[in-house]
């Protein structure tokens, strides 16, 4: 039973193009009773699905350019606390991941940081699969499994796409995947929303049964190097590695124990979701802040740290050590070797050749040339386009025309009247070893 004190949260979850947004307009939409905040997460600079997302009383934050089992993870606590001082203005929580996020990170924040445990509480995971399309995308992610292995309720959607002996294969492999999760069968996310909503499903015990790790939290850095410090000056110089900067957070009193780590960690989680303040070389490294050391020219760069009190301080850095060769001197010139270091290792990596691609143009398409553009692309790249979707101007339309994909199928229909909005379109597409370039050239071939 979820206490009233606490707010419960839905993570609501699925491979690209299963129907998220679709189930997330559908709840919108229906006479629950409820005031839900939705917490929006996109992968791509830049985001779209806040524009596809029906008008509604809801409020939606979205948090863009990013993985939420990482990166975006202190976002996703910077959000979440401040929808506390919102407090009377809602009353339950959507959290929508991309499509490429393993969700299990994402739960973790309701466990592993201390002030959102105590104001939220994790209702349930519901995944959505794509009936027409989940056996091709088990097959080539590891995203999709642990989405099916995670969720408390799987929708399996498109049912309509493919046939009833499918159905049942689909639904057996489903079962075999995760025993404990309720399978509901959908039509363009057609369920009933007391499926998806207050399900008080998620077991941390049992959870912690299945999977020991659980606890175990993934960090947007992976080095920490704590060194006891006198009050002085101290260099830190870097030399060339393996990006042309290197982002880190100092903390002040770090302690050297397991459980200091842990908590100098979660602690700058937040401050990695702050935007980094760029320092060139020579220039002083403040304390407690996320900064970004730029060194894109060759040789050893320096900075400098000022310690008022003798101290120790850990150093929490976006790559290891090693990589980049960091060394820490003393005003005369004498190495200071770390007391403590820990290397963060993710549980997880990212398909370096799934990218994004967003398309920006101001104007009108003319649709023949859209129609024969995009049937040839489809064609050609469809098997790696593994989710597109936007909003287009179409010359002589009034209303802007909004559209969704998935692989090689493609939906899309007339929306709201652009009125006095400037007409532009938006496009983004997501998948394997795309052509940025010839994707834009072709496009632009499209404008009137």
């Amino acid at each position: 039973m979820i206490s009233p004190q606490k707010v419960p949260v839905s993570i609501l979850t699925g491979f690209l193009g299963s129907g998220k947004t679709t189930l997330l307009n559908r709840i919108l939409t229906e006479e629950h009773g409820k005031r839900i905040a939705v917490i929006e997460n996109e992968y791509g600079e830049v985001g779209i699905d806040q524009a596809l997302v029906i008008d509604a009383d809801e409020e939606i934050f979205e948090m863009s350019n990013g993985c939420i089992c990482c990166t975006v993870r202190g976002d996703l606590i910077r959000v979440l606390s401040n929808l506390m001082k919102r407090r009377d203005k809602f009353d339950y929580v959507l959290v929508e991941t991309t499509g490429l996020a393993d969700p299990g990170p994402v739960a973790q924040t309701f466990f592993m940081d201390d002030e959102i445990r105590d104001e939220y509480a994790l209702d349930g995971i519901v995944t959505l699969v794509d009936a027409a399309h989940i056996e091709q995308q088990l097959g080539r992610s590891d995203e999709s499994t642990e989405q099916i292995a995670f969720a408390d309720v799987l929708v399996l959607n498109k049912t309509d796409l493919v046939d009833d002996e499918v159905l049942d294969r689909l639904e057996t492999r489903l079962r075999e995947m995760n025993r404990m999760a309720k399978v509901v069968r959908s039509e363009r996310a057609e369920v009933p929303v007391d499926t998806v909503l207050n399900l008080e499903a998620f077991d941390l015990d049992d959870v912690l049964e299945r999977r020991p790790t659980f606890l175990e939290p993934e960090y947007p850095f992976e080095w920490t190097g704590v060194y006891t410090l006198d009050a002085g000056r101290y260099e830190l110089s870097l030399a060339e590695g393996p990006d042309p900067a290197m982002s880190l957070v100092v903390v002040p009193d770090q302690g050297t124990d397991d459980a200091a780590l842990r908590e100098g960690a979660e602690w700058c989680v937040r401050r990695y979701a702050e935007t980094a303040k760029d320092l060139g070389p020579g220039e002083a490294i403040p304390v407690g802040k996320h900064v970004n050391l730029e060194l894109d020219s060759t040789g050893r760069k320096s900075f400098f740290l000022e310690v008022g009190r003798q101290t120790r301080v850990g150093l929490f850095t976006q790559h290891t050590a090693d990589e980049f060769d960091i060394q820490l001197r003393n005003a005369d010139g004498e190495t200071i070797a770390h007391e403590v270091e820990r290397t963060w290792v993710a549980q997880h990596e990212h398909d370096d050749e799934v990218g994004s691609i967003a398309i920006e143009h101001e104007g009108d398409v003319d649709p023949d040339r859209l129609n024969m553009w995009l049937g040839e692309l489809l064609r050609e790249r469809g098997v790696d386009i593994f989710r597109m979707k936007g909003f287009i101007s179409l010359a002589g339309e009034s209303r802007r025309f909004v559209f969704q994909g998935v692989h090689m199928l493609f939906d899309g229909q007339p929306d709201r009247e652009w009125g006095d909005d400037p007409r532009h379109n938006q496009l983004v597409f997501i998948g394997r070893n795309l052509d940025e370039q010839d994707m834009r050239q072709g496009f632009n071939a499209c404008l009137v």
